[in-house]
């Protein structure tokens, strides 16, 4: 191809060889995907053979190559030398006449159907770009709101000279592409008005655990460059695919970010001038800047573009302030978690510690070192192996010393900026949007950072013990049962669902309202009786949702749905709340509701709290949130377990309540589980599973109330043991019973994932699952096969 200019839609994925995999990809969505709904503007691209002539002038590419031959990349202030030489050089060079005609030909033609005023991104394209091994995210520049001819001139030529910046440089070291192989194509493409509406970047499976079954968007008001290059903390969002092509509302998670700035179009339109930035209202940042709509419309362009694909994609998407319409900006193969292999590799730290800084958890790993915070590009020198770099954020200009760092903690970006996409594939732990870390951290004290343990990330003084377990996610033999696991925190669940399992025997509600809302449920009912400080912070915290009420309702709504649709659709027992006295009073409002018990564990907890007159408004909200989950989002896997069920009174009066609601036993397929945690549970077996679909056995409450030990107590921790005879007799009655009676009946307590032998003794009595904690699902599930052969 000899063409120094082609329209996009002119292009194929073929053309990567002359226009990149950029340009490439615009051109392949615009001819392939349009048909199918999925909008993306216009444009034209330079070639890799104008590229070629334009370098070919006056001997400027054997310059340029006899520079890079004699470089050690690894001496970073040569690496700045020697790039800032060669950009000189280009940018002091002319466009060969043909080429520069071309531009302005094509330019014209755009501008003549697009109109005068509109504006153009002049992005960069390497040839060896987004190949699926290879992300070069960042690493060409990009100039937005650009118009003129002669700004865009210009602005091509600083595309041109980006593919020698430092990070470029070293990035194609790093990967082993010769520079010479590589050349640039400029896209020249008619910007959407993202600046007063929204943009940002878009996943087609979990960044952090590679589950394939949700799309991931990340958005902000202004422009996406924000997003892109981590210099705001933007809103996310997870949408379950396969529930999205049922045509159901299948957004699972929402996390609202501060978006504190926003970059919008300068007055000038010309490189390098053309856009600024500009604190966001604080009015807006409190609140998501998508709809629901929003975010489900774009999911399903995900969708569209991964399958035309056939693999995971890198998306940058924008919404336009003046029509209200979504665009596809750029689209690349995801190159991280796509390629990783079948070794699940788990880091766990050994603490009791309190973390000292707190952030967006990027790369499922824990690093160790001393901080070294870099307030200044021009500092990052400083940075020697083994470092925590900590910094207000950094772009790819960093990757030649964040490969240096054993993990990297910023002020500012979301997890899908680039020095999250760098920390990645780099393989080094990093927490984005901490606000406060070069504050916070001291240089030169040693830290540890962990990023294992779930969407947030810590940081805590000292270096931790931690554990690296690695295994092969290979077939495991047949159990004599079903292999369940014990999911509390949803941050976790679509990483513990890659580990061969059978569905979750317990999600525990608990959890979900303790660390994604914080609030009693009563306090969320009585806002306006409570003082002014409380209020003002249940306010806060419900920022983003229509009311306190809903907040408390979506978020409960918003936990289970990752759970159930990290398993979807294997069944999902959520055990609805059992919470006691004292571990309400720990939340926001717990002090004023809640009375004081000589012994909680033995108290006001379970199927009580929910038919207590006083109380049953607030059991009304999880009622409205498991409804939802199952009717609206369609996740017809959860099923719901009722706890601490004393009477069988109590029982009946818990099923009418969940009636009330639409919660209706056999509706839907709805399964009605009861915990089976009290003697008399096992020793009225019979009458309890007339309500019930089946038992599942609590083994730590059974056992304290069979024995008469408070499990919390260290008095007794040497004589709690599961399997004591009396306990047994217990577990044997409900195990008959349950089997007799052609119902369901597993165990979701800790006595299966302590002892091994106890699982053993569990299958040979007939139990029909086990519900494991995720740690010891691979060794238990091993240890039953191995016995069944």
């Amino acid at each position: 191809m000899s063409e120094y200019v082609i329209a996009f839609e002119k292009l194929r994925n073929t053309d990567v060889p002359e226009v990149g995999g950029k340009n490439a990809s615009l051109g392949e969505m615009i001819s392939q995907l349009t048909s199918k709904g999925v909008r993306v503007p216009t444009g034209f691209a330079t070639t890799a053979h104008a590229y070629r002539e334009f370098l070919a002038q006056d001997g400027l590419a054997d310059r340029i190559n006899a520079e890079l031959d004699k470089l050690d990349v690894e001496d970073v202030t040569a690496l700045a030398a020697c790039g800032s030489k060669i950009r000189e050089w280009i940018m002091q060079a002319s466009f060969p006449a043909a080429l520069k005609d071309a531009i302005a030909e094509h330019y014209a033609t755009l501008t003549a159907s697009s109109g005068q005023n509109v504006t153009f991104a002049v992005r960069s394209s390497a040839t060896a770009e987004d190949l699926p091994d290879a992300s070069f995210a960042g690493q060409q520049e990009t100039f937005l709101n650009i118009q003129g001819l002669d700004n865009i001139l210009h602005a091509i030529k600083e595309v041109f000279a980006s593919l020698y910046n430092d990070r470029a440089i070293s990035y194609r070291v790093h990967k082993g592409f010769l520079h010479a192989d590589v050349a640039l194509s400029a896209g020249i493409q008619r910007m959407v008005r993202s600046d007063i509406g929204a943009a940002g970047v878009m996943f087609t499976i979990d960044t952090e655990s590679g589950f394939k079954d949700v799309a991931f968007i990340t958005a902000s008001y202004g422009l996406g460059e924000t997003v892109v290059q981590g210099a705001v903390n933007p809103d996310e969002f997870y949408v379950h695919k396969p529930l999205l092509a049922q045509g159901r509302p299948a957004i699972v998670r929402r996390t609202l970010g501060s978006k504190a700035i926003k970059m919008v179009f300068g007055d000038v339109q010309q490189a390098g001038k053309s856009t600024v930035t500009k604190d966001v209202d604080p009015a807006l940042s409190i609140k998501y800047c998508l709809t629901d709509e929003d975010v489900l419309e774009l999911a399903r362009y995900a969708v569209i573009i991964e399958q035309h694909y056939g693999r995971p994609m890198d998306i940058e998407w924008g919404k336009d302030g003046v029509d209200g319409k979504m665009y596809i900006l750029q689209a690349r193969p995801e190159t991280v978690k796509s390629q990783t292999g079948n070794v699940i590799e788990t880091f766990q730290i050994k603490h009791g510690s309190t973390p000292i800084v707190t952030g967006r958890a990027v790369t499922q790993k824990v690093g160790v070192g001393p901080v070294r915070i870099v307030r200044d590009p021009a500092e990052m020198n400083s940075v020697q192996p083994g470092d925590v770099l900590v910094a207000d954020m950094t772009d790819p200009n960093w990757e030649p010393v964040m490969k240096r760092a054993s993990a990297l903690v910023t002020n500012r970006g979301g997890r899908t900026c680039h020095a999250a996409i760098i920390a990645r594939e780099l393989g080094i732990p990093a927490i984005v949007g901490s606000v406060d870390a070069t504050d916070v951290l001291k240089d030169g004290d040693i830290v540890t950072v962990s990023c294992a343990e779930g969407e947030t990330g810590y940081v805590y003084a000292g270096a931790l013990d931690y554990e690296v377990s690695s295994q092969e996610a290979a077939a495991l033999g047949k159990a004599p049962v079903k292999i369940m696991m014990n999911v509390g925190n949803p941050d976790m669940a679509f990483s513990f669902a890659q580990t061969p399992n059978d569905g979750v025997g317990l999600a525990r509600l608990e959890f979900v309202i303790n660390n994604m809302i914080g609030i009693h449920p009563k306090a969320i009912l009585n806002i306006d009786t409570l003082p002014a400080d409380m209020k003002a912070e249940v306010q806060r915290r419900a920022n983003g949702y229509a009311s306190p009420r809903d907040f408390y309702i979506e978020k409960v709504v918003e936990g289970v749905a990752t759970i159930a649709s990290a398993f979807y659709p294997k069944p999902v027992i959520v055990r609805l709340s059992d919470f006691k006295s004292n571990e309400y009073k720990k939340l926001v409002g717990g002090d004023i509701y809640e009375p004081d018990e000589e012994n909680p564990m033995i108290g006001f907890r379970g199927a009580s709290r929910y038919i207590d007159g006083d109380f049953r408004k607030s059991f009304d909200l999880e009622c409205i949130a498991m409804r939802k989950v199952r009717e609206e989002i369609g996740l017809t896997n959860v099923e719901l377990m009722v706890p601490f069920v004393r009477t069988l009174d109590e029982a009946r009066a818990v099923i009418e309540i969940l009636e009330s609601h639409g919660l209706k036993r056999g509706v839907n397929g709805l399964r009605l589980i009861m915990m089976c945690e009290i003697p008399s549970n096992a020793l009225l077996a019979e009458q309890f599973l007339e309500l019930f679909d089946g038992f599942s056995i609590g083994s730590n409450d059974l056992t304290q109330l069979t024995l008469g030990m408070d499990r919390d107590s260290g008095f007794f921790s040497a004589g709690f043991d599961e399997r004591n005879d009396a306990v047994k007799v217990l577990l044997k009655m409900a195990i008959s019973t349950a089997n007799r009676l052609n119902k369901y009946v597993g165990i979701c307590g800790q006595g299966p994932s302590d002892h091994p032998d106890f699982a053993e003794w569990l299958v040979k009595e007939g139990i029909q699952s086990v519900s494991l904690n995720p740690d010891t699902v691979v060794t238990t599930w091993q240890r039953l096969a191995a016995a069944n052969k």
